[in-house]
């Protein structure tokens, strides 16, 4: 038997997507929604879910919080903004159908990028542990880099099929965003005592965009990966002008 658990928060355009992604592999929906204003919930109730409102705790103990509601040992955890291709449903299945014999199961993650799928760089392979059996393993980490973390000697193995996920649909998405992200990171390395200089904002952007754009092939998604790579080395550069800033303010105060 198998569980799904999704978080959400005004996903009327996505939610549906992922839900008839998961119909022939779900035994039981888990959403935990945010206090959507938009049709999120008239939506899911459409499906066979349990539907459950909080307040946003955060990624992680948001995640956590709709593994506690799953019945079934094996959980599956999805964003709103994701959906199964149909090689990774049969993968599930077949796994499914005999008994899962691993704890847990990694997969690859597709983006897409403005109606684009992004197959290089590095946005993929994007492998990412979903599956798992919760009694060998949760949601850990921080609030901004949430993973499941399982058991030493769990056993885990790797799906064939991609996780598609629909990430920015505008470039105005892409700067929103990850403006908000980086502002999240720099509390996160600040409290955990890292620090920022003028050569790592400097450097680090530079070898931010040569990684992603020469050695990982983010040339081979031409313009969309040109700007992918780009994007990435300015806001790498953008955290490190955030984390200089809160360095100096804590200095001074």
């Amino acid at each position: 038997m198998l569980s799904v658990a999704i978080i959400t928060f005004n996903e009327e355009k996505n939610i549906e997507r992922c839900l008839n992604s998961i119909a022939t592999i779900a035994d039981e929906i888990i959403i935990v929604d945010s206090n959507s204003t938009d049709k999120t919930k008239e939506l899911c109730t459409k499906y066979l879910v349990k539907f459950y409102t909080q307040p946003f705790l955060g990624y992680l103990e948001q995640k956590k919080l709709a593994t506690t509601y799953c019945t079934h040992d094996f959980v599956l955890s999805l964003d709103a903004d994701e959906c199964l291709s149909p090689q990774l449903i049969q993968s599930i299945q077949h796994v499914k159908a005999n008994n899962f014999y691993y704890d847990a199961f990694t997969m690859n993650r597709l983006s897409n990028f403005c109606g684009k799928w992004i197959r290089h760089g590095t946005w993929y392979p994007d492998r990412k542990l979903r599956l798992f059996n919760k009694q060998k393993g949760n949601w850990a980490g921080s609030q901004i880099h949430e993973n499941i973390q399982m058991k030493s000697h769990s056993t885990i193995a790797f799906l064939k099929g991609d996780l598609h996920h629909y990430s920015y649909n505008s470039i105005e998405e892409v700067l929103t965003q990850n403006n908000k992200y980086t502002s999240l990171q720099v509390e996160e390395m600040f409290a955990k005592g890292k620090k920022s200089s003028w050569f790592k904002i400097i450097v680090n952007p530079m070898v931010a965009f040569i990684n992603g754009y020469i050695f990982k092939r983010g040339f081979l998604d031409g313009w969309d990966g040109y700007f992918i790579a780009k994007t990435i080395a300015y806001f790498t550069m953008v955290k490190y002008i955030k984390l200089l800033r809160l360095q100096q303010k804590k200095t001074t105060n």
